[in-house]
This record gives C-alpha cells, sequence and structure tokens, in this order.
C-alpha cells in the first residue's frame, strides 16, 4: 500500500474544509483506481488539519495525483492555510478491536532510519513495537510508513482518550535508547485528533 498525506498549516475554517473533503472530495476520490480509505485529522487550536489517503499501488498513487490536486485546491479554498504533500510506503497498518473514530487521539512520530538497516527495523517494528501497542490499553491502530531511498519514516498511533495515549508515550520513551543502537533517529512529534474517517 502506499499512502499521501497532505498537511495544511494556518487554517482558519477547518470544519469547511472538511465539509468539502466529506462530500466533493471524498466521493472522487473513491471513482479512483486503487482507492483504499481517507482519514483527516487536526488541532483546531493550532490551525493544522493533515488528510491521508491511502492507495493500493504507487502506481495508483501517481494516478490520482489530478483528481488530489483538484480536491486539495477546493478544501483549501475554504480552510484556508499553506499546503504540504508527502507520500509513503505503508509497511504497517494494524487495527485493534474498536476502529479509529472521530475524537480518538492520533499521535505521529517522525522517524529517520539508516537506509541501509530499514528492513531490520521494520521487521523488530511489527515483531516486537506492534504487539507491545496492541497489547495497551485504550490501543486503536497504527500505522507505519517509510520512503525507503531516504530513510524518512512516520508512525502513527491511534488511541482512545489521552490518558490511554500518554501511557502509550511514557512507555515508547523506554525504546528510544535501544531505537537509537539501531540507526534510529527521532524527530518532531505531534499529536492530533481524529476528525473525520472513510476507511
Amino acid at each position: 500500500m502506499h499512502v499521501r498525506i497532505t498537511t495544511v498549516t494556518g487554517a482558519s475554517n477547518i470544519d469547511g474544509g472538511l465539509a468539502v473533503l466529506r462530500d466533493q472530495a471524498l466521493p472522487q476520490m473513491q471513482q479512483q483506481t486503487g482507492f483504499r480509505g481517507l482519514s483527516a485529522s487536526g488541532d483546531r487550536a493550532a490551525g493544522v488539519v493533515t488528510v491521508l489517503s491511502v492507495w493500493h499501488s504507487e502506481a495508483d498513487l501517481e494516478a490520482s495525483e489530478s483528481a488530489a490536486d483538484k480536491a486539495r485546491g477546493d478544501a483549501v479554498r475554504i480552510m484556508g492555510g499553506e499546503v504540504s504533500v508527502e507520500r509513503y510506503e505503508q509497511t504497517v497498518w494494524t487495527v485493534g478491536d474498536t476502529r479509529p473514530g472521530p475524537g480518538a487521539k492520533l499521535h505521529i512520530r517522525h522517524v529517520k532510519i539508516d537506509p541501509a538497516r530499514i528492513e531490520e527495523n521494520l521487521e523488530f517494528f511489527r515483531r516486537t513495537v506492534v504487539p507491545e501497542m496492541k497489547a495497551r490499553p485504550g490501543f486503536l491502530a497504527v500505522r507505519q510508513l517509510i520512503d525507503r531511498s531516504t530513510g524518512e519514516a512516520r508512525v502513527g498511533s491511534v488511541w482512545a482518550d489521552e490518558d490511554s495515549l500518554s501511557a502509550s508515550l511514557a512507555q515508547s520513551e523506554q525504546r528510544r535508547a535501544l531505537a537509537k543502537d539501531r540507526g534510529v533517529e527521532f524527530g518532531e512529534d505531534r499529536v492530533l485528533e481524529v476528525l473525520f474517517t472513510a476507511m
């Protein structure tokens, strides 16, 4: 699977943008070959919105670019703000007993992996980190994304509420030292609220 992440910063009308996303952009995306789902999360106070769309293959993602450009333009005209776009391969998508929905807490961690050690680290994440996350109260889902050419990665975990998110972050701090030994660097963290999902 492959994903496109659109991030809007400085948004002033998030609800208006979400209406365009739900009523106009989503139906257009659903007509595209290989479309597998879409979700939006945000921080209303900070004026930040991220929209993630999932595609069966890199070719499907590339073929959807023109439709995505139009949908993005329509939404940003309503929301306002500045736009950035990232594209990744999805290497993990695991959902707990309850699927994420509006109001859930999304933690996004920016990660950089030594390109020579990507497979080793992906396997460790699947074998060790994902089971630990799934065992925690309040776990809803986890997604891992990677750009194999640069080692840039994103890990997004979704939690039922603030308490389960905080407990997860405390546990993840314990893994940082081990990760550094495996050539993993940690970057920006961001906490958002799930606003809309069609997965």
